[in-house]
C-alpha cells in the first residue's frame, strides 16, 4: 500500500508581463505561463515556496 502523495491546484489568475524576471520565470517552473492555465502539483515546501513567491498572479483551488 502506498501512501497517497498530498497536491494542491494552482490556477494562473494574473500575467507576468512587467514583473521582475524571477517571478516569470517561477510561473514558468510551476508549469503555468498563460492565464487560466491550472496545474496540479505535488505539496512539497519548495512547491510552497514558489506560490508564496507569486502569490498575487495564482489562485489556489480548493478540491474536495
Amino acid at each position: 500500500m502506498s501512501k497517497a502523495k498530498k497536491t494542491v491546484t494552482v490556477k494562473q489568475i494574473r500575467s507576468a508581463i512587467r514583473r521582475p524576471k524571477d517571478q516569470g520565470q517561477t510561473l514558468v517552473g510551476l508549469g503555468l505561463n498563460k492565464i487560466g492555465r491550472v496545474r496540479e502539483l505535488e505539496d512539497t515546501p519548495s512547491v510552497r515556496g514558489m506560490i508564496n513567491k507569486v502569490a498575487h498572479l495564482v489562485e489556489i483551488i480548493e478540491t474536495k
